[in-house]
């Protein structure tokens, strides 16, 4: 094992965070890079703060980098923080890889998203590294952007590198918390209501608002025709374990990897253990338009760098069980 300094960008964020301490427990130098402090205090870490796109931060990140998980991102599906995505994950990857080049790390890894595919209308299924990469949201054309920036310096600088395409990614613990901003919309009621104002679809929340009668309640979501969703969230230590493969295994170099749960959770199945773990009312509710329903495959990666994801989504359930309790308590 390398015993180079290992630069996490997103290192106060869900995955960079947990990524920068696995390392520093396993006996490797750290350095932070992210807008805002992670909390960690060890003697082998030091943190950088300041955006991707600040030349002076991000040379000052890459010094004596040995290797580079960029995991950091910018993530919002608004219409209006579009300025916000192309600065911190197209301006903000370049500038980081120009100035990694510098140093010439002996990897880089970057954070893509199953966002590149055309996830809910795919050419078929499950999506796997051969599907052709066509986005339909902002999010996933800035993340597909870096993904082109990481080869061009991989080939013009003999920068090795790996791009990880994450799964939809959940601490267990937040999966059965309203205040979540991912479960939160994507499970409860009131939250899903909030979170479709923002967007401005006004038939989706006049449909929820019929089913919000006062009370806290988690929501089975369908499409217009009444297909559940089903879609694919992963464990965060999960993640961190294929991240850390992508750093060290020898045949990462140069190759793309779908990363994330083996199967999809199906919504239809889901959410009912959830109500009854909860005691929660179980809203069943058909939205307008096609709805989230996809597979991706993690096979290549399983095969290629002995990937073995450990969370299945019934184990992040009675995780989120007793850290629902606990907040209660």
């Amino acid at each position: 094992m390398s015993a180079d300094t290992i630069l996490v960008t997103g290192s106060a964020g869900r995955v960079g965070s947990k990524t920068a301490r696995r390392l520093l427990e396993s006996g490797r130098k750290v350095t932070g890079f992210d807008l805002r402090a992670s909390g960690i205090e060890h003697p082998a870490y030091r943190e950088v703060l300041g955006g991707f796109d600040d030349r002076a931060a991000a040379a000052e990140a890459v010094r004596d980098a040995g290797a580079v998980l960029h995991l950091g991102a910018f993530m919002s599906w608004l219409p209006a923080d579009g300025d916000k995505l192309f600065r911190a994950n197209v301006e903000g990857t370049r500038v980081l890889l120009e100035e990694a080049a510098r140093v010439k790390p002996r990897r880089f890894v970057f954070a893509s998203s199953g966002e590149v595919y055309p996830e809910n209308v795919p050419d078929y299924l499950p999506l796997d590294e051969d599907h052709p990469l066509k986005p339909r949201s902002t999010y996933g054309v800035t993340k597909l952007l870096g993904e082109e920036l990481v080869r061009f310096f991989e080939r013009s600088a003999g920068m090795p590198a790996t791009i990880l395409r994450f799964s939809h990614t959940q601490d267990a613990a937040e999966l059965l918390d309203p205040a979540s901003f991912f479960s939160g919309p994507r499970f409860f009621l009131r939250p899903k209501i909030r979170q479709q104002e923002g967007f401005g679809n006004a038939a989706a929340v006049e449909v929820l608002r019929q089913a919000d009668d006062g009370g806290e309640a988690l929501v089975l979501s369908r499409n217009e025709a009444g297909r559940p969703f089903r879609m694919h969230i992963t464990d965060t230590r999960d993640m961190v374990e294929g991240i850390l493969l992508a750093l060290d295994h020898e045949g990462a170099a140069g190759r793309s990897y779908n990363l994330g749960a083996t199967e999809p959770v199906d919504f239809a199945a889901a959410l009912p253990r959830m109500a009854e773990l909860t005691k929660l009312p179980l809203k069943t509710i058909d939205l307008p338009g096609g709805g989230v329903f996809y597979e991706t495959s993690n096979a290549k990666i399983r095969r290629e760098l002995g990937y073995e994801p450990r969370w299945t989504f019934d184990r992040m359930i009675d995780e989120a069980v007793q850290a629902r309790a606990k907040r209660a308590s």
